[in-house]
C-alpha cells in the first residue's frame, strides 16, 4: 500500500474539483424582484400627494389671490415634472412594478383633472374645455384596457406633444395672468384642445387596427388547431 489514490498510483491525472453550475441569465432575471420603494414609484406617489395640496393652494382666499395661485402653479409644475421622469426612469432602469402600472396613469389623470376642475369651478375656464379633455383622457385609458389582450398602444409623438401643450396651457391658466399673457394662454389652450381631439381619434384608429389584427390571429390559430385535430 502506498497510501496514494488509485488514480495517482496508476499514473492517471488527479481528479479536479468540478465547478458549480451557474444559473442561466434568464433565471437570474426571473428571480430578481423590483422593490416597491424605487425612485419611479416614489415620484408617482409624490404626484398623488400633490393633488390635495394643489386644491388647497388653488382655492385659498377665494381662489383668485395671485400669491396663492403662484404657489398652486408651483405644485402643479412639480407634479408635471415628476410625470416626465417617473415612467422614463422605470423603463430605463427596469423598475416597472404592478403598483406603478396602476398608480402612474391614475396620478396623471388626477392632477390634470383636478386642475381643470378647479379652473372651471372658479370661472377661469369653460366647462366644455374641461369636459373635452377629461372625456378624451378617460376614454383612451378605457380603450387601452379594451385592447390590451391584443397588444399595447404605444405613446405617439403627437400624444407626448399633447401632454406638453396641456401642461403649459393649464399652468398658464393657474397663474393669475393679465394683459397679453392672458390672451396668449387662450391660444395655447386652443392648441392643446386641438391636439387632444386629433390624437384621440388617432388612438381610436390604432385601437381598431390592433383589435382587428388580434382577432385575425386568434381566428387563424383556431383554424390551425381544427385542422390538426
Amino acid at each position: 500500500m502506498t497510501g496514494m489514490p488509485a488514480s495517482a498510483s496508476s499514473g492517471g491525472a488527479m481528479a479536479q474539483p468540478q465547478p458549480r453550475p451557474q444559473p442561466a441569465a434568464g433565471a437570474v432575471a426571473a428571480v430578481r424582484k423590483v422593490s416597491l420603494w424605487n425612485i419611479a414609484n416614489i415620484l408617482t406617489m409624490v404626484r398623488l400627494l400633490l393633488v390635495p395640496g394643489f386644491v388647497v393652494l388653488m382655492l385659498a382666499q377665494g381662489g383668485h389671490d395671485p400669491a396663492w395661485r403662484s404657489f398652486a402653479w408651483a405644485a402643479f409644475t412639480v407634479a408635471m415634472i415628476t410625470d416626465l421622469f417617473d415612467g422614463e426612469l422605470a423603463r430605463r432602469y427596469d423598475l416597472v412594478t404592478d403598483f406603478g402600472k396602476i398608480a402612474d396613469p391614475i396620478a396623471d389623470k388626477a392632477i390634470m383633472g383636478t386642475a381643470l376642475g378647479c379652473l372651471s369651478a372658479l370661472g377661469d375656464l369653460s366647462w366644455w374645455v374641461t369636459g373635452v379633455i377629461l372625456f378624451r383622457e378617460l376614454g383612451i385609458t378605457a380603450m387601452r384596457f379594451w385592447v390590451i389582450r391584443h397588444g399595447v398602444i404605444p405613446a405617439s409623438r403627437g400624444g407626448k406633444l399633447k401632454t406638453l401643450a396641456q401642461g403649459v396651457a393649464v399652468g398658464m391658466y393657474v397663474l393669475a395672468l393679465t394683459g397679453p399673457l392672458a390672451t396668449l394662454r387662450w391660444w395655447v389652450m386652443a392648441v392643446a384642445v386641438a391636439l387632444t381631439v386629433v390624437t384621440g381619434f388617432d388612438y381610436v384608429r390604432q385601437a381598431v387596427v390592433l383589435r382587428r389584427a388580434g382577432r385575425a390571429r386568434e381566428g387563424s390559430a383556431e383554424n390551425e388547431g381544427g385542422v390538426r385535430s
